[in-house]
């Protein structure tokens, strides 16, 4: 069935016969050494043929159980909104509409001087107040560097520190964009469980000893549980990565302008190779979707080789309108207020749900997850027939479903609050 003399022609063989159909999901291929033998060549050359096709997303290396033909990649969970359902859409993740800036103020102060192919990649107004905002968290001496939003970040931090198919340990359940960024891009997730403060340590010490090669981590607002570190964890996972100096480490505090909890540092000073990204998109909005990124010198020069040509750096209109809202005291008093009323509606969903014997401590962030010991379809159709659309979790669950709904609080009033929490109870006892 198999033929070809070299690792290319190896691959071109099992390729064509994956397009052709003879070869499907789940089909084993031979051993190494027997597929080595049949074909009168050196056992390196088969295991090149069968790296490539790992790494080409064409198969699946399950170490001593072999290699198998992966399945074909269907749609995945996305964030966002249900535009068409006539349901009150609980799903997106998004943040209150009402509450992100008015960007027409400010127009007025971006700058209209053409910025060209090899001027910096970062204006210097969003520089400065990036390096303000940033020092207190660094682990050490770092850079500045603007991507266009943290999963961007993401991706170019795993691309230049790791190859395809390395493990990467990731909260479990995780945030969608995150589990769907290292697939496509053809890493492995390593699931690390959380509880209600954060990652938990000692799962996170099992992956790294498996040979997990970076971890990416979120201090406060996980999406979608809520939950943040607190010091005593921060610290434990601090104590777990220093044993671990050469594994990369990313620190995504998407909700940092926004959180109600406070800043823990976890990234110890022993780390080599590290990243701390602060999103803008939940605090200015998506279509003001940028991050800023520190990270260490090597890190950030990896970086500027694809964000420094110009084709690749975040505009510069759009940095310039974000360091008009962030410079703003009008705008920072207003994003003040935006934070108490996030916390606010944590509180109070918690509020009315422990009017219906449901006790919860509040999260942070935009959303509410409530866990739940079954497939969590039932629940939602009932909160459907109620009139709410909420996000099944089993989606955010990185190898196995994470069974719970991922309910967001952010557009919801004091009447609704109270609805929501009495069919939630009347969704449970069904």
């Amino acid at each position: 069935m198999f033929a070809g003399k070299t690792a290319s022609e190896i691959f071109n063989n099992i390729r064509q016969h994956i397009a052709s159909g003879s070869l499907s999901a789940g089909d084993s291929l031979p051993p190494v050494r027997e597929l080595a033998a049949t074909l009168n060549v050196n056992r390196n050359t088969v295991a090149a043929a069968y790296k490539r096709l790992v790494v080409s997303g064409l198969a699946e290396s399950l170490g001593r159980n072999g290699t198998v033909i992966k399945g074909a990649q269907y749609p995945v969970a996305l964030e966002g909104n249900h535009l068409r359902t006539p349901l009150s859409d609980l799903s997106g993740g998004n943040p209150a509409p009402d509450r992100l800036p008015d960007t027409r103020r400010y127009f007025a102060k971006i700058s209209t001087t053409p910025r060209l192919y090899g001027d910096d990649a970062v204006s210097p107004g969003l520089q400065a107040w990036a390096q303000a905002w940033m020092h207190q968290a660094m682990p050490g001496a770092g850079a500045i560097d603007v991507t266009s939003g943290a999963i961007d970040a993401t991706e170019r931090l795993l691309f230049a520190h790791l190859l395809p198919g390395d493990s990467v340990a990731v909260e479990d359940p995780c945030f969608l964009s995150s589990i769907n960024t290292l697939r496509y891009a053809g890493f492995t997730p390593c699931p690390v469980g959380v509880d209600s403060q954060g990652m938990q340590p000692e799962a996170l010490e099992q992956a790294l000893s498996k040979g997990a090669r970076a971890v990416i981590l979120t201090p406060r607002a996980h999406n979608p549980t809520g939950c943040s570190l607190s010091a005593p964890r921060a610290a434990a996972l601090q104590q777990v990565l220093a044993q671990y100096p050469h594994v990369l480490v990313i620190v995504d505090d998407h909700f940092a302008l926004l959180s109600s909890s406070p800043w823990h540092p976890v990234i110890p000073p022993q780390t080599r190779h590290w990243a701390i990204v602060r999103s803008l998109s939940k605090t200015l909005g998506p279509d003001l979707r940028l991050a800023i990124v520190a990270s260490d010198p090597a890190t950030s020069t990896k970086l500027r080789l694809r964000l420094n040509s110009g084709s690749q750096w975040v505009s510069h209109i759009l940095q310039d309108l974000a360091y008009a809202c962030l410079s703003d005291h009008e705008y920072l008093q207003e994003l003040a207020r935006t934070r108490q009323y996030y916390a606010a509606q944590q509180q109070k969903f918690i509020t009315a749900l422990a009017k219906h014997g449901l006790e919860f401590s509040p999260g942070d962030g935009l959303n509410f997850w409530l866990p739940l010991n079954r497939e969590s379809q039932t629940a939602a159709f009932m909160l459907a027939k109620a009139g709410w659309l909420v996000r099944e979790g089993e989606a955010f669950g990185v190898n196995t479903p994470a069974h719970g709904l991922r309910i967001t609080l952010s557009t919801l009033n004091d009447k609704e609050i109270s609805k929501l929490a009495a069919d939630i109870h009347q969704a449970l006892i069904h």
